[in-house]
């Protein structure tokens, strides 16, 4: 995983100042609207103004947003935002991406294709500004970084909303049930709850049917290599990565590592003796066949099982994040670590 994309310590539409005022005058005043006796239309005008569902509030790492309304300029930053956004048919709300590090999905290409791409990987605060948006959704911590000026107290004072991918909050660690809540939230921030029950529901039942393939199973030590030569950058236990090995019917031999992503001596994974080893594929961090070359040519790992039995499984980076495409990647996880359970 590049610099850029490692977790970082403890993390509408753009309009005039005189606009912004005029807006904030006129909510001054349908609320004092709200408040006038019956018959005299004041609350007719206030619910009539405001989508069913809405506000909506919602606390995102720390950071409480209360959404009179669904936004309507949206950009993401980093690809699986982007990717959860147009399952939900939101592809007519966003005006802007950022960062793709994969193949995008499929059933998803025509459209994210036709959504403004501002920057191969973060786009300056300028470039978003640029878009106009109304919010502004970030994959990895890195998309509101301080010190290249696109913090989210910068966005705000600028009168734009901003959401974080859950992963990066900073919690203990993260599950698929987190998977599925982010999808929910992002529903509600929309207005389209409906939309996102039905995404989740089809993606637990994927998941719940590769989990039960394989529940009877020996289970199978996984060491995660990400990417590095002098130590290894792996996935470590705080990460969604570590539960989607779990539910393929492995085990994360550094599911102890208390971070998202974490560097480890080779003298550790030597010791750890994995059986399977997934590697991380996404754009800018070297080839599979170059990252499968490198193992293999290490004489300190010849005799870790994993690099004897020459046992691979790649994974797109994108697959095994808070998104729409971690529920797919348990059933071809669970298909590599145990080939067997769908003969």
């Amino acid at each position: 995983m590049p610099p850029s994309l490692r977790p970082p310590s403890p993390a509408r539409r753009r309009r005039p100042a005189l606009a912004a005022g005029a807006l904030a005058l006129a909510a001054v005043l349908l609320t004092a609207g709200c408040g006038t006796s019956p018959g005299t239309g004041g609350d007719a005008k206030a619910t009539a103004s405001a989508p069913a569902g809405f506000p909506v509030t919602v606390d995102n790492c720390g950071v409480t947003t209360t959404y009179d309304r669904p936004p309507s300029r949206a950009v993401t930053i980093h690809q699986h935002p982007a990717e959860l956004m147009l399952s939900l048919g939101l592809k007519d709300r966003m005006v802007g991406t950022a960062f793709p590090d994969s193949a995008v999905l499929p059933e998803l290409r025509e459209d994210f294709a036709s959504v403004p791409e501002l920057a191969k990987r973060e786009p300056s605060f300028e470039a978003i500004l640029e878009a106009e948006p109304d919010f502004v959704y970030g994959g990895y911590g890195s998309a509101f970084a301080e010190k290249e000026g696109r913090s989210r107290t910068a966005f705000a004072d600028a009168g734009i909303d901003t959401h974080l991918n859950r992963e990066y909050c900073g919690r203990d660690k993260v599950t698929m049930e987190d998977t599925y809540e982010e999808i929910r939230t992002v529903g509600r921030i929309f207005g389209v709850s409906e939309r996102a029950d039905r995404l989740v529901a089809d993606l637990r039942t994927r998941v719940d049917e590769a989990a039960a393939a394989v529940r009877d199973a020996p289970t199978v030590p996984v060491f995660v290599y990400d990417s590095g030569d002098k130590s290894a950058f792996t996935a470590g236990g705080k990460g969604l990565g570590t539960d989607l090995i779990r539910l393929a019917g492995g085990k994360n031999v550094f599911s102890d590592l208390d971070e998202v992503f974490g560097d480890v001596s080779w003298e550790q994974v030597v010791e750890r003796r994995p059986e399977v080893i997934a590697i991380y594929d996404y754009a800018g961090a070297g080839s599979v066949e170059q990252k499968k070359e490198f193992l293999l040519s290490q004489p300190a790992l010849a005799d870790v099982p994993a690099v004897r039995e020459k046992r691979f499984v790649v994974l797109p980076l994108t697959a095994t994040l808070v998104g729409v495409r971690s529920a797919h990647l348990v059933e071809d996880l669970a298909r590599g670590l145990h080939p067997a359970s769908f003969r």
